[in-house]
């Protein structure tokens, strides 16, 4: 039998930071709070405030300790007087030999108020055959800016490039709506604008009725579409004829076997509670 040697196997620990609440309002204080799973005892913590980054494809934030935010004994930390979108993190160390642990991952608290040195401003709201968009853009005292978003996931490729001037952000409503979420603009001035918490259904402006241009011929069969413009979520797309109602059910095409001069007339569609603009269908008897 050879020696018994003894190995200590250790790995880093992340911390996990909430703060409350995370909009604010007027002369409400921020509460951060570091807590760390396992060991939960015996640990100074640290607090800094986020500050955007040059190079985001590096680090999107570096740390900048608050004050008197060195080596707390408490797991909680209160910021007054907070009145603009901010950006935290945290980290514990203990021990003689200052074990460190990883940074937490950056918290935010949101103000909906605007600010004159950095602001995000919603519109217009476009239209194409295929799909809506909305445009975010970031304006303020800096010639440098990024939008961002929260939650992460599939977040626009605007928010991962630095933009000269103003920085304009479009959010397409046509595939999911994976892109809704909070968004927020920072400059490389430090600054943090009002943020907006987006849904992209509320700037779906409806489907569209697609009818051929020219006039069918009588005996003929037409197919009449309803362009939804979005992914489809619910089941039910409906066809109207002048007013009244014709077909509703989960197809998104009328289809007529040998169209007549009687279908002859106006036409629309209704999808998601909302109608498409009439369009009108002629009929040769030729």
């Amino acid at each position: 039998w050879s020696n018994v040697i003894p190995v200590t196997i250790s790995f880093k620990l992340q911390p996990v930071l909430t703060v409350s609440p995370s909009w604010l309002s007027p002369g409400a204080s921020v509460t951060l709070s570091c807590e760390i799973e396992y060991p939960s005892e015996g640990w100074s913590f640290y607090w800094y405030k986020a500050i955007p980054y040059l190079d985001i494809k590096e680090e999107a934030y570096k740390y900048e300790l608050l004050p008197d935010g060195s080596e707390t004994a408490q797991t909680l930390y209160v910021i007054t007087g907070q009145t603009h979108t901010a950006a935290y993190v945290c980290r514990a160390q203990r021990g003689s030999n200052y074990y460190y642990t990883y940074y937490s991952k950056p918290k935010f608290v949101w103000s909906a108020d605007l600010y004159p040195a950095a602001s995000l401003t919603v519109g217009p709201v476009g239209q194409t055959l295929s799909f809506d968009f909305v445009r975010l853009t970031c304006k303020g005292n800096s010639t440098w800016w990024r939008v961002r978003k929260f939650p992460e996931n599939s977040v626009p490729y605007c928010s991962n490039v630095w933009n000269l001037g103003e920085s304009v952000c479009t959010l397409y409503t046509k595939a999911s709506y994976s892109d809704d979420g909070v968004y927020w603009c920072e400059s490389r001035s430090k600054q943090f604008s009002n943020a907006v918490n987006i849904t992209l259904q509320d700037f779906y402006s409806g489907p569209l009725m697609e009818i051929p241009d020219d006039p069918v011929k009588k005996g003929t069969f037409v197919r009449l579409r309803c362009n939804l413009r979005r992914k489809k979520i619910f089941p039910s797309v409906a066809f109207y004829h002048n007013n009244k109602l014709i077909q509703n059910d989960s197809r998104e095409e009328l289809n007529f076997l040998a169209v007549s001069k009687s279908d002859e007339g106006s036409y629309k569609c209704q999808y998601s509670g909302k109608e498409s603009p009439s369009r009108w269908m002629s009929v040769k008897c030729e």
